[in-house]
């Protein structure tokens, strides 16, 4: 393997938590980003869980990714699945993402496992409005979450008609 590359579609995209020596936008294609995964720690518990990001299957999704030097490889990943696979409820795959610029490269990231007890599959923005408000995890409010990351999605110029419109609901319902 020449070079490393980690695809992006949540909080990753803003917030790696890892060195990279580049960082582009990109295209994943066949999965989406999806408000999709019951979330035990970070944004809910057990008795009361929130909603976070997954990617399903289906669709595309914009995001970003980043090239990690050589030396950074291996603790990246060690990172990476210390972070994403708490619960086991990510798959970790490697992927063919399009960068903007053109260049087709291989990626490191996180897919949902639809077999697994989170997945909460496909929900209306309603539902996924109601799970959202008032649920609160390691990592703070659920609602607060949905919010950052539609915000951040937009600083870099993705459009997620979606889950802005999941935030719109949360609003409009006093969250």
């Amino acid at each position: 393997m020449d070079e490393f590359w980690v695809f992006g579609y949540g909080s990753l995209m803003w917030n790696p938590g890892f060195p990279y020596k580049e960082r582009v936008l990109a295209r994943l294609g066949g999965y989406r980003r999806s408000l999709c995964v019951r979330s035990y720690v970070h944004r809910g518990t057990e008795e009361r869980p929130g909603l976070v990001l997954g990617l399903d299957r289906g669709g595309s999704c914009k995001g970003v990714a980043f090239r990690v030097a050589p030396s950074s490889w291996q603790s990246t990943v060690d990172y990476l699945r210390e972070r994403e696979l708490v619960t086991s409820v990510y798959l970790e795959r490697h992927v063919r993402t399009t960068l903007a610029d053109g260049r087709s490269v291989r990626a490191l990231t996180y897919v949902i496992d639809r077999a697994h007890p989170q997945y909460a599959g496909a929900v209306t923005v309603e539902e996924a409005a109601q799970i959202v408000e008032g649920a609160v995890g390691r990592s703070g409010p659920n609602p607060v979450y949905v919010a950052n990351t539609v915000a951040h999605l937009r600083e870099i110029g993705i459009r997620d008609h979606w889950l802005e419109s999941v935030a719109s609901a949360i609003t409009a319902n006093g969250a």
